[in-house]
């Protein structure tokens, strides 16, 4: 999941989008269709897998302390196409099913709460947790990631918990002394803003850190697809559950402005067994069988929207001569 927690903002504007610094045509929609969570679950790699196989969504990251990580990594060996980066994980927020930091206590003991595993909150690992820690931390999942033979197209963050000021200058840090690109809203951040404030000086400020850096920058983030829920009295069928998904996707893609955006949704196949770790089942399910419907992918590709992936914004950025 993501909750992006950064202070303050105004909407800043760039008289040049970052698709089209990236080569992408002018005023077009560019869009990452992000699945986040994989390897937390066998559900959530269920649904990852047909999201990105099957379905339009073209991109996800992987939470390294989970459970499921070895199942969704060799399926990832298999398909050497998708784009897959690292979720950076430093929460562990439910109470039946959680997972421990990577780095090890006695490195990083502000990371383990009582029971020895990630705080559940943001919140929680901002009050314990130091930089120094949650750096040590990142690198050893990026380690992990690269253990299993791959590299990862790109970094993102779990619940938003790197966006806190105190961590975000180590998060881009590392992206930038790694080379691997970093999920951050550099640009004119219209649907990001619309739901919370960002303090517009700072996001211009990293974004062209970021492009300096010869790392691809986004114009624009949404991340409360989460939050879509069915309206009361509806029943979670498949049925209804693909319809109010799939309008809540397209609308979405109508309020796109043009430039390069990063939308994130948790596609998952749950079983029963999912249900004792989350009662987020339907949302999720919700998302994959939207990603799974014709009409959505009709509707992208009548609209002439652009479909792209991280891997293939890296190597936009990289051919950029300046």
């Amino acid at each position: 999941m993501l909750a992006i927690g950064l202070i303050g903002l105004h909407q800043g504007t760039h008289a040049q989008t970052y698709a089209e610094k990236l080569g992408f045509p002018k005023d077009r929609k560019v869009i990452i269709l992000h699945v986040d969570d994989a390897g937390m679950s066998y559900d959530s790699n269920e649904g990852t897998r047909k999201a990105l196989t099957t379905g339009v969504a073209n991109s996800t990251s992987v939470m390294m302390p989970c459970s499921w990580v070895p199942h969704f990594m060799n399926l990832a060996r298999q398909n050497p196409t998708w784009d897959v980066g690292v979720h950076l994980t430093l929460t562990s927020e439910w109470a039946g099913y959680r997972w421990q930091p990577l780095v090890g206590k006695e490195k990083a003991p502000g990371l383990y709460d009582t029971q020895g595993c990630f705080y559940p909150s943001v919140e929680e690992v901002d009050r314990h947790a130091m930089a120094d820690e949650v750096e040590a931390e990142i690198r050893a999942q990026i380690a992990q990631f690269r253990a299993f033979g791959l590299e990862p197209s790109h970094l993102d963050s779990h619940m938003g918990t790197l966006f806190q000021p105190k961590f975000i200058e180590r998060y881009i840090k590392v992206g930038i002394e790694e080379k691997i690109p970093v999920m951050f809203p550099g640009g004119h951040n219209t649907l990001i803003n619309a739901s919370r404030s960002l303090d517009a000086n700072l996001t211009k400020a990293i974004g062209q850190k970021l492009w300096a850096a010869k790392l691809p920058v986004l114009d624009d983030l949404f991340s409360d697809t989460y939050g879509w829920n069915l309206p009361a009295g509806q029943q979670p069928s498949d049925q209804n559950l693909r319809a109010f998904k799939t309008q809540k996707y397209v609308e979405l893609l109508k309020s796109c402005r043009p430039g390069l955006t990063m939308i994130i949704m948790h596609c998952t196949d749950p079983t029963v067994v999912f249900n004792r770790i989350s009662d987020s089942g339907p949302t999720r399910k919700g998302d994959l069988l939207a990603m799974l419907n014709p009409e959505l992918r009709r509707y992208i590709e009548d609209n002439q929207i652009i479909l792209t992936t991280w891997r293939e914004i890296k190597e936009r950025r990289l051919q950029i001569k300046e």
